[in-house]
């Protein structure tokens, strides 16, 4: 009779993990298959099956889990993102629920708890949330700082593009992205203000270069901060085990060496009897 301990163990080991990561990139596949009106046709019912029998082992999983586990497996936050994915699928997607048949491709996102190199990007992103949020912050500030300057400037010229606040803070966002800034945006604005340029590339130069580098600075610091908490782990669970074997080595020395000298002892009282 297996105990919690070792189905815990079993449902956690690399084997069992590995067979869940090949069933949910199948269902990926399966899930996209399912939109082509033409292979449904062919061979909707078999896939409508195998997205089933996914489905079961799933929740057999989770069911697993919540044994070995109990309120344990609650204390995780991959469990709890495991168990909302697959919960979400059992959700009858019939009369006006039938939208949640589309958030069955949410389970494809179980590879990013099971896979650990997707785990720990996660983790760094959610760790760098403290960051994002004050260069967000700081970027929301300079939006608008901007978008103010836009309307006064530009407002009356090009209504559509820097009417509003709103309207200025969404096409400043577009000149951010540089997508068609240049020639869809700062050539028409220069034609009616030719020194508009010494608006557009200052906040282009901080905007897309300095801040968005900001982003990835702090998302990078992190992950090198884990890693760094990893290998000191590592390094101390090495020291601690190393310690442990010294200690046991050094007892059993002792202990050798009692013996020894009991030995000797009772070879020198031979001696003299």
């Amino acid at each position: 009779m297996w105990s919690r301990e070792r189905i815990g163990a079993w449902i956690e080991s690399a084997p069992a993990q590995r067979f869940i990561i090949v069933l949910i990139a199948l269902n990926a596949v399966t899930l996209g298959l399912e939109t082509s009106a033409a292979i449904m046709q062919r061979a909707g019912p078999a896939l409508l099956l195998f997205d089933k029998i996914v489905l079961g082992i799933f929740v057999v999983e989770i069911l697993i889990k919540l044994y070995a586990f109990r309120l344990g497996f609650f204390r995780n936050a991959w469990n709890l993102f495991d168990f909302a994915v697959v919960g979400i699928a059992l959700v009858p997607a019939s009369g006006p629920l039938a939208v949640l048949r589309a958030l069955r491709v949410l389970r494809v996102l179980r590879l990013i708890s099971t896979v650990p190199r997707m785990r720990f990007v996660v983790e760094a992103l959610l760790q760098a949330v403290p960051g994002i949020s004050s260069i967000a912050a700081l970027m929301l500030l300079l939006f608008y700082v901007f978008a103010v300057m836009a309307t006064s400037l530009f407002g009356q010229t090009f209504p559509d593009w820097f009417g509003s606040i709103g309207a200025s803070m969404y096409t400043l966002f577009q000149i951010m992205t540089l997508e068609s800034w240049s020639m869809g945006i700062a050539r028409p604005v220069m034609q009616a203000f030719p020194y508009a340029w010494a608006f557009f590339v200052p906040f282009i130069l901080i905007a897309t270069f300095t801040m968005l580098n900001l982003f990835i600075g702090i998302i990078v610091d992190t992950m090198q901060t884990m890693h760094g908490a990893e290998h000191e782990a590592e390094r101390d669970h090495i020291e601690d085990a190393v310690h442990d074997d010294a200690s046991r080595v050094l007892r059993r020395l002792e202990q050798v060496q009692s013996e020894l000298a009991a030995l000797r002892a009772l070879l020198e009282r031979d001696k003299r009897h």
